[in-house]
């Protein structure tokens, strides 16, 4: 059983910058894939960005050179570094991993990028 525990989020204006944290109740240290996924109102869940245990990344275009994913093995945490918000950012992020073959989701943060 692996609990995920997302925090960061809030209202941020647009160009604005938020760190959205995933704790994990479990150590991260041998976890393959740690990713966050969000979810706008009246949209389906999309996949944000993952990071494996070897530290190869990857990002959904929409997110490129705005946001940074990395991961505290020491802490069991991953981050994700958001700057340069849009609007069309706003969603409820949630944090996700695979362990043991099972899928495993946090309650999400809720981001809203608003002026």
């Amino acid at each position: 059983q692996v609990q995920l525990v997302e925090s960061g989020g809030g209202l941020v204006q647009p160009g604005g910058s938020l760190r959205l944290s995933c704790a994990a109740s479990v150590s991260i240290f041998t976890i393959n894939t740690m990713a966050w996924y969000r979810q706008a109102p009246g949209k389906e869940r999309e996949l944000v960005a993952a990071i494996t245990s070897g530290g190869r990344i990857i990002y959904a275009d929409s997110v490129k050179g705005r946001f940074t994913l990395s991961r505290d093995n020491a802490k069991n945490t991953v981050y994700l570094q958001m700057n340069s918000l849009v609007p069309e950012d706003t969603a409820t992020y949630y944090c996700y991993t695979k362990y043991y073959g099972m899928d495993y989701w946090g309650k999400g943060t809720l981001v809203t990028v608003s002026s």
